[in-house]
């Protein structure tokens, strides 16, 4: 609810701090007095575009402060927590206007832009004014009454973000469809591309075992010769190979040992290195002779490295990379296949158009049943404002799918008896269409509207017994628990049926207008009401009708 508007250096208003209550609170005043302002102030709070042309005059700034309690707001304690805003009972929104045209926001002290500023208005606060019934001629504003009513907005949030996968979808597959010539060569040349590099058997591995092998193989004389030249230096014929020298050595420190039985030991160390000698010679012959010159195996490993080199200069890769490229076209060719198959894709596309289907229908027969509801509703209200023969309906469209349903809402209405009915805006007069406003508006509400409504001079050409019906009618609003109906309003009727009546007037001080407004007690409100009755000349009998009024 809000509970405090304050109020600085705005238009004609100097200072002003005001303490709401719940229920039907009225605002009258004589013309030019104000009631509007204070109108103009809270929508310019709640986010509204302002100019320096609303400070008043001599001042630098402009400041406007409200204060709602949100405790019962769960929609609005969301919001806050959504967009990163402490959350508690009570939310203070904050807006100032300086003289250099640019201003400041807040919210809880925050300071926010206009956008967030408006969108959490909409859970706080509705403003009616004497113009916004020409709004109902917009099927927008027809569709979000109807859905209201129906407690649709859930369903509406599944529809829109159905609405929205299958529409990705189909347009994938619209792009698809497009392109497909384009994924089929793609799909053969990879195809060809992968066969080819299968073919080589490829790894990082058998590629560097493979070049081991061709220089092996390509050095296969050179390491013959080199080979048999250290089998010839080790053993030998001839007095100075090594297995020679080793054995004269040996022998010659046994014969020492006679001498010196140490120098035996010696001995041993080199019986030791003759027999290493022996299995070097034995490896190096074994080497050798697998070192036999295979021409073939040569032009084989020769023709696997040219094929392979050919294929690294053909798609211009480096074998580094080859391996980490290869698992890139198995992944790419799997996405390829399905795509040109499309099995996945059309059964995506089928499952998302299907679930789309539903829950429209859904949402279609959640507004037929609200739509004769509202319907039945509407016409009983409008012939309690008069309208006595008056029949109103709701139509649905057929449409074309969308993000809002299969269908369009029409408020349809027919003001006299033999009347067909039509459009409510190709029918009814300005002054029918406040009624007609009002009618639906009362008839629509539900406890998850808005807990703060403010009706702005929506009365005007309205009087007489259709004017105590209308008062009523704002009053039955304000029955909703938590919820708070004001009423901007020149007419007695309606400021007679208010639960807290305030009076805005203004006065001339220093030649200076200035702007204040009270909450009136019994024998004030009275008084009030016999001026709005009789005008500035307040008699005993008025005064005797507006007690009657209150009674």
């Amino acid at each position: 609810m809000l509970e405090t508007l304050i109020i600085k250096d705005f238009v004609i208003v100097e200072k002003l701090e005001l303490n709401f209550k719940n229920g039907f609170s009225a605002l009258t005043g004589e013309t030019g007095a104000g009631k509007s302002i204070l109108i103009d102030a809270l929508s310019i709070c709640l986010g509204q575009r302002g100019d320096p042309s609303l400070i008043r005059k001599g001042k630098d700034k402009s400041e406007i402060s409200t204060y709602f309690n949100i405790d019962s707001n769960d929609r609005a304690k969301l919001w806050l927590v959504q967009n990163d805003y402490a959350t508690e009972d009570s939310l203070l929104l904050r807006r100032v206007i300086n003289s250099d045209g640019k201003s400041k926001a807040f919210i809880n002290g925050i300071p926010a832009t206009l956008s967030l500023l408006k969108k959490l208005a909409t859970f706080l606060v509705d403003i009616y004014s004497q113009n916004s019934h020409h709004s109902l001629s917009n099927s927008s504003t027809q569709r979000e009454i109807l859905d209201s009513y129906a407690k649709s907005g859930d369903l509406n949030l599944e529809v829109k973000a159905a609405y929205s996968d299958w529409i990705k979808l189909y347009k994938e597959n619209e792009a698809f469809l497009q392109n497909k010539t384009g994924f089929v060569s793609e799909l053969e040349e990879l195809n060809q591309k992968y066969k080819e590099f299968k073919d080589l058997e490829f790894s990082d591995e058998n590629w560097s075992q493979l070049q081991n092998k061709h220089k092996l193989l390509n050095n296969s004389a050179e390491l013959i010769s080199g080979i048999q030249q250290c089998l010839h230096c080790l053993d030998s014929t001839e007095k100075n190979s090594i297995n020679s020298q080793l054995l004269n050595l040996k022998n010659n420190l046994i014969g020492l040992g006679k001498f010196d039985k140490n120098l035996v030991d010696k001995s041993n160390i080199v019986e030791n290195s003759s027999i290493e000698i022996e299995e070097l010679s034995r490896d190096l012959n074994h080497y050798l002779e697998s070192l036999e010159i295979n021409n073939d195996e040569r032009k084989n490993v020769e023709e696997k490295i040219e094929i392979t080199f050919n294929f690294l200069r053909k798609y211009k890769i480096n074998a580094s990379e080859l391996e980490d490229l290869s698992k890139q076209w198995e992944e790419r060719i799997i996405v390829l296949n399905n795509l040109v198959n499309q099995n996945e894709n059309n059964k995506a596309l089928d499952d998302a158009k299907v679930r789309y289907d539903k829950l429209a229908q859904e949402l279609t027969l959640k507004r037929q049943e609200a739509g004769n509801q509202l319907s039945t509703k509407i016409t009983k209200k409008l012939n309690d404002l008069s309208f006595k023969d008056a029949r109103f309906s709701v139509n649905l469209l057929e449409t074309n799918s969308s993000m809002n349903g299969n269908e369009t809402p029409e408020f349809l209405i027919a003001t006299h008896l033999e009347g067909d009915l039509k459009p409510i805006q190709k029918v009814a007069s300005g002054g029918e269409l406040s009624r007609i406003s009002l009618a639906i508006r009362v008839s629509s509400m539900t406890d998850i509207d808005v807990p703060v409504m403010i009706f702005d001079e929506v009365d005007v050409g309205i009087g007489g017994g259709v004017a105590e019906i209308v008062g009523k009618l704002l009053k039955s609003l304000s029955d909703f628990e938590g919820r708070q109906i004001f009423v901007i309003t020149h007419l007695p009727q309606v400021a007679a049926q208010s639960d807290n009546h305030f009076r805005v007037s203004k006065k001339i001080v220093d030649n200076e207008t200035k702007s204040s407004i009270e909450l009136l007690d019994v024998e004030q409100k009275v008084d009030e009401i016999a001026r709005m009755l009789g005008g500035l000349d307040i008699t005993n009998k008025t005064i005797e009708h507006a007690k009657e009024m209150l009674d």
